[in-house]
């Protein structure tokens, strides 16, 4: 193969993460930038660039790309365009794939970030051998990706599967950074279990580890470790939180009748505190025909690499862009 590799970038709400990947999925180097540092699309791409040609270089790898494959927040497959990107510090749309391409002179390919992350665990992951599951990455909001008999779900305009923002409560929810109100990623996010702890605090009096941190600096890790630590109202966070997505679960299992829910990012490391009430919940919310048929499974993939590695495999399929 003349040029053996391809680039994977996933851009996430805080960090961008990139690796160079092999025709066998192998990651041989990755690095990160902060999304958020420059509010110009142009700075963005500038940095983004001089750290991926640092890390080519070091690799023996500057002349051997053969396409670059982008895992980003509505990401449109079909036109190369971010066109929505409510967790980005840059206006939309932009037509990233034409940006990143001209600016590496090397074909891009983009899609959503967490049909990325599916594309990944289906290739090298939990959900090898699966043809049907639905991919739920739960980070800075809740992303997903829909496969149906082995084929990534886009739907028409290439922007199907925003589990994310089905809405859970119809009536005073929470405003979504998408605009709408009671989006499930307004509560289920890992920002959604902090505003879930904020509100807990304000509404009981209960001693609670979390009153020990200023409300406003509270975030998830900070509910996590006062659950670990026996904290009840930390505990009653998690509890929510589960109820909540395992109603969503029940939800969308009536319409693609997925094998497996695979959860991936940092919320998903919660172990029992947040599995526990999801399934519980899922199974008792269940259409009785898919009771018990439906497994909750963990990403089998480092946190980084899932993304990247499902970006890179739209590398292979690259095309050069249209004038």
């Amino acid at each position: 193969m003349s040029k053996p590799y391809v680039l994977g970038i996933d851009i996430g709400g805080t960090n961008t993460v990139f690796g160079i990947v092999d025709a066998r999925g192998v990651v041989l180097a990755s690095s990160a930038i902060k999304t958020q540092k420059h509010n110009n699309i142009n700075d963005y791409i500038d940095e983004l660039y001089t750290e991926i040609m640092r890390l080519l270089d070091l690799n023996d790898a500057v002349d051997k790309i053969h396409g670059i494959g982008i895992g980003a927040p509505n990401a449109n497959y079909f036109t190369g365009i971010i066109e929505d990107g409510v967790n980005l510090p840059w206006p939309t749309p932009i037509p990233l794939a034409q940006i990143v391409s001209e600016k590496f002179g090397i074909p891009v390919a983009i899609t959503n970030d967490a049909n990325a992350a599916a594309i990944g665990e289906m290739t090298y992951g939990a959900a090898r051998g699966l043809k049907d599951f639905i991919m739920i990455t739960l980070g800075t909001g809740v992303g997903s990706g829909i496969v149906i008999n082995g084929q990534l779900v886009y739907g028409h305009d290439g922007f199907a599967g925003e589990l994310g923002h089905v809405i859970m409560k119809r009536n005073n929810g929470r405003l979504c950074g998408c605009g709408r109100t009671g989006c499930l990623e307004a509560y289920c996010s890992a920002t959604g279990v902090a505003r879930t702890a904020r509100e807990f605090l304000e509404a009981r009096t209960d001693e609670s580890l979390l009153r020990n941190i200023p409300t406003e600096d509270i975030t998830s890790k900070d509910v996590y470790d006062a659950a670990v630590a026996g904290d009840k109202l930390a505990q009653d966070v998690f509890e929510f939180t589960g109820n909540l997505l395992g109603e969503a679960f029940a939800d969308f299992t009536v319409f693609s009748s997925p094998e497996a829910i695979i959860l991936f990012g940092g919320l998903a490391k919660s172990g029992d505190l947040l599995l526990k009430p999801l399934r519980n919940s899922m199974e008792k919310n269940m259409m009785g025909i898919f009771k018990g048929k439906v497994r909750i499974l963990l990403s089998e993939l480092k946190e980084a690499d899932a993304a990247v590695l499902g970006a890179s495999a739209l590398g292979w399929e690259a095309k050069p862009i249209a004038k």
